[in-house]
């Protein structure tokens, strides 16, 4: 079990990033808050040591991207239906060009998704992200140049290709 400090530094440090990921995958606060203590949760109670911040940093990546998948696939999940859909959200709403874009991101299938967000975001290289994914590094060229060709229909520009 770790202690607090590091406990608090950890999440001072990745609280972006996991919740960036969760909002990427559950596109609702409540279930992201929800992840995120528990991404946390199991990084205090994990045993093993980490080589270094990258990667603690790829073991909660990882751990966040299972938990969102977990999550999703649960029965709770497949019941229930979100409370953004029955009520109009109070937020006010991103520019047009932000809109568009954050709309089409999240419309990509989840493959897809995570390495976008790991490439363009995080600014993981592919060979990384093969990593992070445990996905051969010629299959994430794929997601990407995949992922990018559908952005690129979707909003109808040049600076994806």
């Amino acid at each position: 079990m770790r202690s607090e400090w590091e406990t608090d530094r950890a999440i001072e440090q990745y609280a972006d990033t996991v919740r960036k990921i969760c909002m990427l995958h559950l596109k609702n606060e409540a279930d992201t808050e929800d992840i995120f203590q528990t991404v946390f949760l199991k990084y205090a109670m994990y045993p093993g040591s980490f080589a270094d911040s990258e990667h603690e940093k790829a073991w909660l990546i990882r751990v966040t991207v299972n938990a969102c998948k977990d999550f999703l696939k649960s029965f709770f999940r497949r019941n229930t239906v979100p409370i953004e859909e029955i009520q109009e959200s109070l937020v006010s709403p991103l520019p047009q060009e932000q809109s568009e874009v954050l709309e089409a991101v999240l419309s990509l299938p989840d493959k897809y998704k995570d390495v976008i967000y790991l490439y363009f975001y995080e600014g993981y290289s592919a060979v990384e992200i093969g990593r992070l994914l445990k996905k051969n590094v010629n299959t994430i060229y794929t997601l990407l140049s995949r992922a990018k060709a559908i952005l690129k229909e979707k909003l109808g520009g040049e600076e994806f290709a």
